[in-house]
């Protein structure tokens, strides 16, 4: 059993969960700025500042002081969309990009750790349950 790769499909799972399941306040700004990170990086395509509000659960004004914070430390970048300058659209620099790596690095060991812990059988029963419920959320929100 490699709980690496067991390790890896459970983030995913659990990004989906917690992205369709997001109902907390960011009531710290570090937690706020790493729920930032955790979506920036696994994030396709465009991101504005309300895709991540939603995901959050929480106010704009909580995510553009989020946001605020982290252009100042160079960890993301915020500019007007070419297509609709109505919109400004966010993305992680490189420093921000590394930083994110380093996060999803330690969130990986520790998930293995926690995986490890639970044995083979509980490790994939528990897979399949969180993947269970994200996909029940998606399902849900059709």
């Amino acid at each position: 059993m490699n709980y690496q790769d067991l390790a890896h499909e459970f983030i995913d799972a659990m990004r989906e969960f917690q992205i369709g399941n997001a109902r907390r306040q960011a009531n710290e700004t570090l937690m706020g700025k790493n729920f930032i990170l955790f979506f920036l990086s696994g994030h396709v395509g465009d991101v504005i500042p309300s895709d991540i509000s939603r995901a959050m659960g929480t106010t704009p004004a909580r995510v553009a002081a989020a946001l605020n914070s982290l252009e100042k430390e160079g960890i993301i970048t915020r500019r007007i969309d070419p297509s609709d300058r109505r919109r400004i659209l966010v993305e992680l620099t490189v420093s921000g990009e590394k930083q994110a790596k380093v996060q999803d690095e330690i969130r990986l060991a520790s998930t293995a750790n926690m995986l490890e812990y639970l044995g083979e059988k509980d490790a994939k029963n528990y897979l399949n349950i969180m993947k269970k419920l994200a996909s029940r959320k998606i399902e849900n929100s059709k």
